[in-house]
């Protein structure tokens, strides 16, 4: 008899230097689904990486074995860190549970944005595309996926900030008091940078937005009312901004210690915040100890998140008592 597995991480178990080592792009997922697949042996599967998790579904006749060949292929992308300490596990109607608090966002950073809904149906079609779901996963997340719906009609938890994006420009509001006049600077016209802009537009901030592909970023800054900056230069514009917000999809640090030196001493010791959402991050740590950075990570978001959290626990409950009449 088949059954559910599932092995990962999350911003709960595991800081975002370890959770971006796990981390895939979008345009790599189904590559990296189909080598996982074949590393642990696993036929039924799927994976969803998001800015805060990255966990491996699957289904086998022996559940045992099957949840312990997928550790241990995640386990190998995690040189020098104690997988077992990071690395959670669940089995049978444990994975249907989780599931169903993931797609409805009772599991995320922020409880109730939205965005995670649309990763998970992302990371099914790509699964599909594949050729890894079997019948047991796809009629798993589907029932996931009208789950996720029936929370989100029938309680408030979506009420207020509910998106990382959000809670990154609410963070830059509490820095300066009023963004109205301020400068910031949108550095990636993603998905993510897309949901910052849209709430930086109502702050009166002045928005560049800087992006690899210039039609990109043209095309965010049409929208809320920013302006396009060609990417050469970043290096003027960080010398500029009062706030960044770093979103791109980048697999290597953009915002280095060498890049930044320049711009620090172009500033003249006027303070820059830079809040990066991105994982992989686009910032490299060693940043944070130059004179006058202040760098926040998704990780630094969490208490601003537990604030608005606060506001929705009563939502959260009644959300609960849905998952478990639908597991």
């Amino acid at each position: 008899m088949r059954d559910f597995v599932v092995v990962g991480l999350s911003h709960r178990t595991a800081p975002v230097e370890v959770r971006e080592r796990l981390a895939v792009a979008p345009d790599a997922l189904e590559r990296e689904l189909r080598k996982i697949a074949e590393e642990a042996g696993l036929e039924e599967v799927i994976l969803i990486s998001t800015c805060n998790r990255v966990e491996l579904y699957a289904t086998s006749t022996n559940p045992v074995d099957a949840a312990h060949e997928a550790k241990e292929t995640l386990a190998k992308r995690l040189e020098g860190v104690a997988s077992d300490d990071v690395l959670y596990q669940e089995r049978g109607i444990d994975v249907i549970r989780h599931i169903f608090r993931v797609a409805s966002s009772l599991d995320s950073l922020v409880v109730g944005e939205p965005q995670i809904l649309g990763q998970v149906k992302e990371a099914f079609d790509t699964a599909n595309d594949a050729g890894t779901i079997g019948t047991l996963l796809n009629r798993c997340f589907s029932q996931a996926f009208s789950t996720a719906k029936r929370v989100r009609s029938e309680t408030g938890i979506a009420e207020g900030t509910v998106s990382v994006s959000s809670i990154a420009c609410e963070l830059a509001q509490k820095i300066f008091g009023d963004l109205q006049g301020r400068r910031t600077l949108l550095l990636g016209a993603g998905e993510m940078g897309e949901a910052a802009a849209r709430t930086l537009r109502k702050t009166g901030t002045q928005l560049h937005v800087i992006n690899r592909s210039d039609e990109r970023a043209a095309a965010l800054a049409r929208t809320c009312d920013g302006r396009a900056v060609p990417y050469e230069k970043l290096t003027t514009e960080l010398a500029e901004a009062d706030v960044v917000i770093a979103s791109t999809a980048s697999p290597k640090f953009i915002l280095t210690p060498k890049l930044m030196k320049s711009v620090v001493r172009t500033r003249r010791h006027r303070p820059l915040f830079i809040i990066d959402i991105a994982v992989p991050r686009d910032v490299d740590p060693r940043v944070s100890n130059m004179d006058n950075v202040f760098v926040y990570d998704v990780d630094d978001l969490q208490q601003v998140a537990e604030e608005n959290l606060a506001v929705r626990a009563r939502e959260a409950a009644q959300a609960e008592r849905i998952i478990e009449e639908e597991v």
